[in-house]
């Protein structure tokens, strides 16, 4: 049975803004020759990936593991490297979709960048309509398939991690929007230090 396993929804929403930072940076990446990797745009969706996206999987994945894997293996028998290279990856995801849309941001072929935003984003949602019966539980593997103690995810610790996760999810990329879109910053005599010439 197909089902959506949040560890694996993960990476098709990190590429997805992957793609919407790069689209957002392309002024910035037009006016740059170099690899994106040097880019100031990149580094700073660096930031988002390393101090936020990663980190708030790996949450869900220490403390909701069963819920992580949508039941369907139980988490204490996942080897932690396992656990670990899916939430590197998920963090990669960003990176990736970044790098991935680069080209056409700074082409700016919006054609290209729809493709690269809409597919992952229509697997996303395909996947978490086949999986919601299971995402909207809060319980162990044991007893998920055992019929007890299984909790709406809105009335438990697993709903309120949701909740508090989403809202440093939207400031993490609200902050990363603006950290893009600010520019970089020049010390040109006009707003910083003055120039030689001025002394």
């Amino acid at each position: 049975m197909l089902v959506a396993v949040p560890i694996l929804l993960a990476p098709l929403a990190g590429f997805f803004l992957g793609v919407a930072f790069a689209w957002m940076a392309r002024v910035e990446l037009e006016r740059e020759d170099a690899p994106v990797v040097a880019t100031r745009p990149f580094n700073v969706v660096v930031g988002f990936a390393g101090l936020v996206y990663g980190p708030i999987t790996g949450y869900f994945m220490a403390f909701h593991g069963d819920w992580t894997y949508a039941y369907t293996v139980a988490w204490r028998h996942v080897p932690s490297a396992v656990d670990l290279a899916l939430v590197l990856l998920a963090g990669a995801s960003v990176l990736f979709g970044m790098a991935a849309s680069t080209h056409a941001a700074r082409a700016r072929r919006l054609v290209v960048l729809a493709w690269l935003a809409v597919a992952p984003a229509v697997a996303f949602a395909i996947l978490l309509a086949l999986g919601a019966r299971r995402l909207a539980v809060s319980a162990t593997y044991a007893q998920y398939h055992g019929g007890f103690g299984v909790q709406p995810t809105t009335a438990s610790a697993l709903g309120r991690g949701v909740l508090f996760m989403g809202v440093v999810l939207v400031l993490g990329v609200a902050w990363t929007v603006r950290a893009i879109q600010q520019g970089p910053r020049r010390d040109d005599g006009a707003g910083g230090r003055p120039s030689d010439a001025s002394l």
